[in-house]
């Protein structure tokens, strides 16, 4: 692991304020908080993230622990990028989002991106020759980026050197976060 702690896996979840999917941020926190992890949120900036139920109703506020602009990566071993139409659309396009994802695909470290969240992975230019899922709409520009979609709950590709988990949608979220169970495992 790159973090101090040893025994507890450090996780990343970049997002921005206002539009992420309510279930793709708050359910793997929960999650991985209770397996004992350091989880960080990092927003683009410190004000409250509103989250977003189905794109469109309001969902739960989550304080945010740092910006995007204050996180090294260096410092973690898992990056997780939840989706969110507005979410994903406005995070691929903070520059610093694109330097998190190439921090963590240059070093080998996974990065976990659920629903419209592998646009940042994308926007990074790291999906040429992986194979992942994402939310149906996601599927051309992945494949125009030169990676191959396919419509499957989880696809995990370690190929490259680096390890990419992907799922379509929160109804997909239990394989999402066994998957990155194994992945930070994996790295422990």
């Amino acid at each position: 692991m790159t973090g101090n702690d040893t025994e507890h896996p450090k996780v990343l979840a970049v997002v921005t304020n206002y539009g992420v999917e309510q279930d793709e941020l708050v359910v793997p926190l929960g999650h991985l908080r209770g397996a004992g992890a350091r989880v960080d949120v990092a927003a683009v900036s410190m004000d409250d993230i509103v989250t977003l139920v189905g794109d469109k109703d309001r969902g739960e506020s989550v304080r945010p622990d740092l910006t995007l602009a204050d996180a090294d990566p260096e410092d973690y071993d898992l990056l997780l990028v939840p989706g969110g139409t507005l979410n994903a659309d406005t995070l691929r396009l903070q520059r610093d989002t694109t330097a998190i994802v190439r921090s963590f695909t240059d070093s080998g470290r996974p990065v976990a991106a659920i629903c419209h969240g592998p646009w940042a992975v994308v926007e990074a230019g790291a999906v040429a020759g992986k194979r992942l899922t994402s939310y149906a709409s996601l599927r051309t520009d992945i494949r125009n980026a030169g990676g191959e979609w396919t419509d499957e709950p989880v696809v995990t590709d370690g190929s490259g050197g680096w390890t990419l988990i992907t799922s379509r949608d929160p109804g997909d979220l239990e394989a999402f976060l066994g998957e990155i169970d194994k992945a930070l495992a994996a790295r422990s």
